[in-house]
């Protein structure tokens, strides 16, 4: 059985204790790509970070990241925000008004399913 105080300080280290991204709008729907600096920094970036720039050769949702790679979404936002600021990610976000379409959120959730 996993020791419970080691899952709930993992999460914690993995963002310095920050609860809140850099950009608090960063929203779960948002599509994120590796830069071109992202691409050359690969190699260099440690553990989360460095599976978070592998996984965005294509774009993903930040709903995406957190799924995939087995991360609570506050964590998978705090990280994603950080990767942006530092110029490893780029951040497409949705056109206004989409957020609260029914359709794409349905179709987030069918991701979401299929991942899982």
């Amino acid at each position: 059985m996993p020791d419970r105080d080691v899952s709930l300080l993992r999460p914690y280290l993995l963002t310095s204790g920050r609860t809140e991204p850099i950009d608090r709008n960063l929203e779960i729907e948002t599509q994120v790509l590796t830069s071109e600096l992202g691409a050359a920094s690969h190699a260099s970036l440690s553990f989360e970070r460095r599976d978070i720039v592998a996984l965005c050769t294509k774009p993903v949702s930040v709903a995406e990241v957190a799924a995939i790679l087995g991360l609570h979404i506050g964590v998978a936002r705090v990280l994603v925000a950080d990767l942006a600021a530092l110029g490893y990610l780029a951040v497409h976000r949705p056109v206004a008004g989409l957020a609260g379409d029914p359709a794409m959120i349905e179709r987030i959730i069918r991701r979401l399913e299929a991942i899982s």
